[in-house]
């Protein structure tokens, strides 16, 4: 994808952002070297490499899923001003 200096421009139009000729200019060359390297990485056979969640291939640990607090629901309630079924009720703010 080639961009020209009045995409820039336009881009930055758009955005509301105030640009000179130069920085049009630079901004359009950085943008032209990022997708030279885009295209380069786009040919590259990677149909042989194993889809990875890490770079490096390491396993997280995990720890392990138990309770470790007790249920403290019926003392919160307690200090709650209405409730009921388990359930906090609260006013209805949107109609």
């Amino acid at each position: 994808m080639a961009l020209t200096l009045e995409d820039i421009k336009r881009v930055a139009n758009l955005a509301q952002i105030e640009i000179s000729d130069d920085e049009a200019y630079s901004t359009l060359n950085s943008i032209t070297g990022i997708f030279s390297l885009i295209e380069q990485m786009k040919a590259v056979d990677t149909s042989i490499v194993a889809p990875m969640y890490h770079a490096q291939g390491v396993d997280q640990r995990l720890r392990s899923d138990k309770v470790t607090e007790e249920d403290q629901r019926e003392l919160f309630q307690l200090q709650a001003p209405k409730t009921e079924a388990g359930l906090y009720l609260v006013p209805k703010v949107i109609e």
